[in-house]
């Protein structure tokens, strides 16, 4: 069990944006025996969302966004790190790419999914954000993925999500992937106008729908 004080601290790290001291406490936590999943579930992702709750009110600004999603990263990178040593069960569910769109700058809820995809045994090609739609789509062939996933936090953005479900076809590709989107003004209907097969409200979800759509591709 995570105590309340190891979650208090991983709040007080990410909303610093301190990586190092981010660091220090999942290592510690992980060492004094402490599951890396639950360490991310019940204290670190709390934290996350923490930060960019604060964020829509206005009580932080997109630097320390920026830098508490860098810190997000790094922690994730440590509990990878000791899932990868210990189990190999876990990397073995899929591989999936995630992006957040050209013209979207902070990637926050992104970080968030990504973290906990990785944490229950997906392999993820994080490729950042504000990225252009062609190389969503190069990068997928490359990695050779069986999900595409992007954010879009903006509406000026989310017609990046239905141009490249549109470059997909053009290039004869949309039946090797399935694609899954999410951000704060995607919704269902938005995925289902532009022909996603998945819409993923947040991470938990975005968890579940990546096992629904591959448990369906191999079906």
């Amino acid at each position: 069990m995570i105590e309340q004080g190891v979650v208090e601290s991983a709040g007080q790290c990410l909303i610093k944006g301190s990586k190092e001291e981010a660091v220090s406490l999942a290592r510690q936590v992980i060492d004094g025996g402490a599951d890396p999943v639950e360490l991310m579930n019940l204290a670190f992702i709390p934290a996350i969302n923490e930060v960019g709750d604060r964020f829509g009110r206005g009580q932080l600004f997109l630097p320390e966004l920026i830098t508490a999603a860098d810190a997000m990263k790094a922690v994730t990178d440590v509990v990878n790190e000791v899932l990868s040593a210990t189990t190999t069960v876990r990397s073995n569910k899929g591989t999936i790419l995630i992006a957040t769109v050209k013209g979207d700058v902070h990637d926050i809820g992104k970080c968030i999914v990504t973290s906990l995809l990785q944490a229950n045994g997906f392999r993820v090609h994080d490729i950042g954000r504000d990225i252009d739609t062609e190389k969503i789509v190069e990068q997928a062939v490359q990695h050779d993925v069986d999900i595409i996933g992007t954010s879009a936090l903006l509406t000026t953005t989310m017609p990046r999500q239905k141009e490249l479900e549109e470059l997909l076809k053009a290039k004869g590709l949309r039946e090797k992937f399935k694609t899954m989107v999410g951000g704060a003004p995607v919704t269902p209907r938005w995925a289902q106008r532009i022909g996603a097969d998945a819409y993923a409200e947040d991470a938990q979800d975005g968890v579940r729908k990546a096992e629904q759509l591959l448990a369906i591709a191999v079906s």
